[in-house]
């Protein structure tokens, strides 16, 4: 912190933009610990007007600045140089527009994905966004770290329906790209740019999306469950409705260790440390499964069983195929929950490599002695990795960074493996975003024109 601004008047300075009951100080703190930093203040402005006062305050002071919202992806990104100010966008929660006949919405970036989801809900509406924990998830932290779930075979990536962002830069200007509606384009790489930077190039503080209609009626949804002996099997199967005429709105693979994190919506509490898989030196007993989920009419429905013939296994509907899916994006959770220790990566390969990117992860897993369990989007590539350790005691940093290191080695070029959640000093052995983008100049050269200071995130993303 710039050693001219002390605490007490960093937080008389925020409190006369946002309020002081809106600006938090020790010990309160220590709950938004990133990698074992705690930020020296937090603030949480109402408007968006008041966010770009705080950073440009913030750009004034040389003082750092972590965009936060429901803390659900904190855990991944490089260990912080320091954090001064946590910026909590918990405020920014209204609704700015709702248009159910042009299927558009704006929104705040702290409103959480399950009360957006309420809102849509009463016009038979939704967006597809379902990453883990939709309660705390905010529409912000979702956009700025990219993260999705099964939805995204459907109905494509968030870039694809997000129509329009406003976000303040790191010198504290309010800025749009994009638009409202649909075919409002302006912008619209920039709005990409900020999809996936982990706050790094500004806070986002709105977004506009286009909605789709919500199944049900005449429009109903099944999911068809199949087992495989092995992952080839399941693979084969992946590439034969791959070329079919279907469009399933999921088509989830499921490695045979995954499912026993996907039986209980809230485990039992225990232990992390004193809990292993029932064979954790062999193979589970369970099969590798592809999830399917169909929408549509009955007729629909009918056609989708004819192709899976009798290698389904079975048919979920109402609220065990809601519960079903549910456990598929808390995966990361359950396996947490359990295993404090685990390591966790997203690997996005080209859907022809997904069998040799599973087969090459589960051997550089158990070269370190710790145990792969996957779930993802099979006709995508787009997969979550969770190593699990082996033994009771903490593994070594360098058995995680050797994991990584191998994976990232056995795999094509055009393939990434981004690690999201690692215990912290093992941070300091590997980058968990990877090699050296070949386009990293020119990620540098957008993060100086619109944070030219460094003070976003600073040391969390590659720039």
């Amino acid at each position: 912190m710039n050693t001219t601004v002390q605490a007490g008047s960093l937080a008389r300075d925020l409190a006369a933009i946002c309020g002081p009951e809106h600006v938090e100080e020790d010990p309160a703190l220590e709950a938004f610990a990133i990698d074992g930093m705690a930020p020296a203040i937090a603030v949480s402005p109402a408007t968006a007007a008041e966010a770009a006062q705080v950073v440009s305050f913030a750009a004034a002071q040389n003082l750092t600045v972590v965009p936060a919202g429901g803390f659900t992806a904190m855990a991944t990104g490089g260990i912080p140089e320091r954090i001064n100010i946590l910026l909590r966008t918990a405020r920014l929660k209204e609704i700015t527009h709702y248009d159910p006949g042009d299927l558009t919405i704006g929104v705040g970036a702290g409103c959480t994905l399950a009360a957006l989801d309420e809102a849509l809900a009463k016009h038979d509406q939704f967006l597809p966004l379902d990453p883990p924990y939709p309660e705390h998830a905010t529409v912000g932290g979702t956009l700025a770290a990219a993260v999705q779930g099964p939805l995204k075979h459907g109905y494509g990536g968030m870039r694809d329906f997000c129509i329009g962002i406003q976000f303040v830069t790191g010198d504290g200007k309010l800025a749009k790209s994009g638009g409202r509606v649909v075919k409002n384009v302006a912008g619209y790489d920039l709005m990409k740019l900020m999809i996936g930077s982990y706050g790094s190039l500004g806070v986002i503080v709105e977004a506009n999306f286009k909605v789709f209609p919500r199944p049900g009626g005449r429009n109903l949804t099944r999911t068809f469950v199949l087992e495989f002996s092995s992952l080839s099997g399941a693979v084969h199967f992946r590439n034969s409705i791959r070329s079919s005429h279907l469009t399933p709105v999921c088509l989830e693979i499921v490695s045979p260790r995954a499912q026993e994190y996907l039986t209980e919506e809230t485990p039992v509490p225990r232990d992390p440390d004193d809990y292993a898989p029932a064979a954790p030196g062999g193979p589970p007993a369970a099969r590798w499964r592809i999830l399917l989920r169909a929408a549509g009419s009955e007729a629909v429905l009918e056609r989708y069983r004819k192709e899976m013939g009798s290698g389904l296994n079975a048919e979920l509907s109402g609220e065990e195929e809601t519960r079903t899916w549910k456990y598929i994006s808390n995966f990361e959770a359950s396996v947490l929950e359990r295993h404090r220790n685990a390591m966790f990566a997203r690997m996005n390969v080209t859907a022809s490599a997904v069998e040799a990117a599973i087969g090459a992860a589960e051997q550089a897993g158990v070269d370190n002695n710790l145990l792969l369990a996957t779930v993802g989007r099979a006709g995508l590539g787009a997969l979550v990795l969770a190593f699990i350790p082996l033994s009771v005691d903490p593994p070594s940093a360098m058995q995680y960074a050797n994991t990584i290191s191998a994976l990232r080695s056995a795999l094509p070029q055009d393939s990434a493996v981004v690690v999201t959640r690692c215990p912290q000093e093992a941070k300091w052995h590997f980058n968990i975003w990877g090699s050296t983008p070949t386009d990293i100049e020119s990620m540098r050269a957008v993060k100086h024109v619109l944070d030219p200071k460094g003070i976003l995130n600073r040391g969390r993303f590659l720039v």
